[in-house]
């Protein structure tokens, strides 16, 4: 592994929870930064794992203010090197709802005709 890794746990209480995992059992965690809509989110906190070397347990608390109707995305990367480690996308609203049905309703009837296309494609070359 030649980068760190950061992978969600869970999210429980309105908190973000991971584990990052830093390349080689590096001791020290990568500096992360939260960002939504380019600004930065406070509050996240590393801590070691004692049970795992080079293992830190992340939180990443999420604030109620932000979330709106649609599609909200925050970004956990790692301030030094400016990659994005992990994301997290809260889908609300019930006319994002709608729109999602309809989205899927018609990904459905594209497949359907794609599979029948193909059907006849393999019968008719035998």
């Amino acid at each position: 592994m030649t980068k760190p890794q950061l992978v969600k746990a869970r999210i429980q209480a309105g908190v973000w929870e991971g584990v990052l995992t830093m390349p080689d059992g590096t001791a020290a965690p990568a500096d992360l930064q939260v960002t939504h809509l380019s600004q930065n989110i406070d509050g996240i906190t590393v801590t070691p794992r004692p049970d795992q070397p080079g293992a830190f347990n992340v939180s990443v608390p999420i604030p109620a203010e932000l979330l709106t109707d649609g599609v909200q995305t925050f970004l956990i990367a790692d301030r030094d090197s400016g990659e994005t480690l992990n994301a997290l996308s809260i889908v609300t609203g019930q006319p994002l709802e709608t729109d999602i049905r309809a989205e899927v309703d018609l990904l459905r009837e594209e497949l359907d005709m794609l599979k029948r296309a193909f059907r006849r494609h393999c019968t008719e070359t035998g």
